[in-house]
């Protein structure tokens, strides 16, 4: 059987792929892929922003369906027994659980975690990434079944979006009653106001696409600061202090992947606040901002930034998803699919923020 996976060949330059479909080895298996987001991560990637992920497979948030399991796979990573023809969600990245991260425990931060997904897809087994008809997942990640009341379109951001919100909300003081000012309301920013909402936070979203802003308000955002209405950053400050009686944000979540944004999260946060970094990830020229860091000492801020999540938070966006999904209108959040065919205007989707997750159905 052949199958084709989309690979970046240079800056804004992805081909087509195809090989033969591999059999699974030992621990591993093999997914027919269902349906794939285009998460901020592929664009970057797909601009060559990311040295790791140059000439590597591209998409990586999806929903797949077992085509064969490897000898001795039988269950999940949460004990639950898996067959062919079952749909889980794996986990991204590879957790060797040997490495100096793994051993302290920082098992989202795995020194191997691209040891897969970095590979050439001209290398057996070829199969490194979600943009595909068949994804192969090794014995080193960790993969959960889907319960069968979750449709693809809701659970196909499970292992991207959903399970980076709840681990990155996990690191902070986030509590009911709690102000959290989401910067963004792509798909992170839209996970994150559910899960905030779900804990009885307070919610502001700053955002300047329309559809966006709607899509916030239909997930419960209290207040809404829109970008066309409060063009610079003093505008927004005013406006948050405004909504917050003058004290600023408990908890300011960054996940615009705009580098400008992490200096507003700065100012928007209260005395004794907390800023959380997540939608930016590229270093180097062009990236960078001037910030005075005595702000942060004499606020007695907490910084964090977040990279990808603790392995067994996947089978907890996956409770998430049961308990909310009559709530918070998840299908929303990829309106509109691409066939893998128009692969190129998928990505146009997500580069344009025109929607909060483009998405392509297999």
């Amino acid at each position: 059987m052949q199958g084709r996976v989309a690979a970046v060949v240079g800056p804004r330059q992805f081909e087509v792929k195809q090989y033969e479909v591999p059999q699974p080895a030992a621990g591993a298996l093999v997914l027919e892929v269902q349906r794939a987001n285009v998460c901020g991560s592929d664009i970057h990637q797909f601009h060559y922003d990311s040295p790791a992920l140059r000439e590597a497979a591209l998409g990586h948030e999806f929903v797949g369906r077992v085509q064969a399991l490897g000898p001795g796979v039988t269950h999940d990573n949460a004990g639950r027994p898996v067959a062919v023809g079952d749909r889980v969600v794996p986990v991204y990245y590879v957790t060797c659980r040997r490495c100096p991260a793994c051993l302290r425990g920082d098992f989202g931060m795995c020194a191997n975690s691209l040891r897969e997904w970095s590979k050439n897809p001209e290398l057996a087994p070829h199969f490194f990434g979600g943009f595909g008809t068949h994804y192969y997942v090794n014995e080193d990640q960790y993969f959960f079944v889907v319960p069968d009341e979750l449709d693809d379109q809701i659970v196909a951001g499970a292992n991207c979006g959903l399970a980076q919100m709840l681990f990155a909300l996990d690191r902070t003081r986030l509590a009911a009653g709690s102000t959290l000012v989401v910067q963004g309301a792509g798909g992170l920013g839209l996970y994150a106001v559910a899960v905030a909402k779900e804990r009885g936070a307070t919610v502001i979203v700053i955002d300047g696409v329309a559809e966006r802003i709607d899509l916030a308000e239909r997930f419960g955002a209290d207040h809404v600061v829109d970008m066309a209405a409060h063009p610079t950053g003093q505008d927004r400050l005013d406006r948050v202090l405004e909504l917050t009686g003058g004290l600023g944000a408990d908890v300011v979540l960054e996940v615009t992947g705009v580098s400008a944004a992490f200096t507003e999260s700065v100012a928007l946060a209260r005395v004794g606040g907390e800023v959380v970094s997540v939608g930016n990830l590229n270093v180097g020229e062009g990236f960078e901002i001037a910030l005075s860091p005595g702000i942060i000492t004499r606020k007695n801020l907490r910084v964090q930034g977040v990279l990808r999540y603790d392995p067994w938070y996947l089978h907890r966006a996956l409770e998430f998803l049961l308990r909310t999904h009559d709530r918070f209108p998840f299908e929303a959040l990829t309106k509109d699919a691409h066939s893998f065919d128009d692969l190129a205007d998928a990505i146009r989707d997500g580069e344009s923020r025109s929607v909060a997750r483009a998405s392509i159905v297999f």
